[in-house]
């Protein structure tokens, strides 16, 4: 990390686009009815203490209900929000689903967003606007009892400066518990804040899990690997955007590295070079929370196997592309 202040101008930026997505949306009902937007439709998930990736999550109940958010956008880049159920094809661990349940736009869902902001290397000091701005932006974004939100800051270790909380005077105020020096271990981050935050973050009602990381992409130090973390991801089924700090105007190793995180779980990566890049950066992200659809179906020969299944949105029509998760894991017996 170079610069601290810039990281806190992201993060204002940051908590801006949001605002603008929770005063744009409309509000909508929620009841256990509703489809939950995991892969396993009213299944509730339980955490085990072993680290073995197999044994991660269990299930209580065994259900062959597939729900995935996904966004279409024609060859400008720009988000198609008009679709329907028959511009699409789907296929399941390659095979067309047995059944398509449910079709439609989501406008508005309950967000859980954690904000990974990377503080190793060297830091200064001029936080004053920043800070300041962080807590309008606050006050505008989270709205009681219906959105959430953490922030924790990572070097060689992950630190907590806030849980999920609507409490925005919390969430402010959380910016000064981050520390900053030592090394870099991003992959390490990831893994284990999906799986302390987001595996056990499984309501009985649709919610949206996004984690957006601002770093530079770079990893010295992790225990986990970053295949490991992407799984992790997965099986939390968490959006990752990420928006790089990297200002050298160069394609680095660590630009990559972003790139793949965001791609596997159906976020995107930014690289914005100049400070009104950064804002367009997260307009971008706002305009796309605004933008998706939500697909629910059975899919065909579905085994209770613990495997992972891959999944491949399409569109029928010419020059439309489509960016969704690339797959879930099954339950396990």
């Amino acid at each position: 990390m170079k610069y601290m202040g810039t990281i806190f101008r992201l993060f204002s930026a940051l908590l801006a686009a949001v605002s603008l997505l929770s005063a744009a949306q409309a509000q909508m009902p929620y009841g256990a009815d509703s489809p939950a937007l995991n892969a396993y439709n009213s299944a509730t998930a339980v955490p085990v203490d072993s680290d073995d990736q197999s044994s991660m999550i269990t299930l209580h109940a065994q259900v062959n209900e597939v729900n995935v958010l996904f966004i279409a956008t024609d060859k400008h880049g720009k988000f198609v929000r008009d679709l329907t159920q028959k511009d699409f094809t789907i296929l399941d661990d390659h095979k067309p689903p047995q059944a398509i349940v449910n079709f439609h736009r989501e406008t508005d869902l309950p967000l859980h967003l954690g904000l990974l902001i990377d503080v190793s290397g060297s830091v200064d000091s001029r936080f004053d606007f920043e800070q300041g701005a962080a807590t309008s932006f606050l006050q505008k974004t989270i709205r009681p009892h219906f959105d959430k939100a953490f922030v924790e800051g990572f070097n060689t270790h992950t630190q907590m400066a806030q849980d999920f909380t609507d409490n925005v005077q919390l969430l402010s105020a959380s910016v000064h518990k981050l520390h900053d020096g030592g090394g870099t271990a991003l992959y390490d981050a990831v893994y284990r804040t999906c799986k302390e935050k987001f595996v056990k973050d499984r309501p009985n009602y649709p919610i949206r899990k996004a984690i957006i990381i601002v770093s530079d992409g770079e990893d010295n130090q992790s225990e986990y690997t970053k295949a490991q973390a992407i799984e992790m991801a997965q099986r939390a089924e968490v959006i990752i955007y990420a928006i790089s700090t990297d200002d050298s105007g160069l394609v680095l190793r660590g630009d990559k590295v972003l790139e793949q995180l965001a791609e596997a779980t159906g976020g995107r990566a930014f690289f914005p070079f100049k400070m009104k890049d950064i804002t367009h950066s997260f307009a971008a992200i706002e305009d796309e929370l605004r933008s998706q659809y939500v697909v629910s179906y059975k899919p065909a020969d579905f085994d209770a196997d613990g495997r992972y299944r891959t999944i491949e949105i399409s569109s029928l029509k010419k020059d439309l592309q489509v960016r969704a998760r690339k797959g879930y894991f099954a339950p396990q017996p």
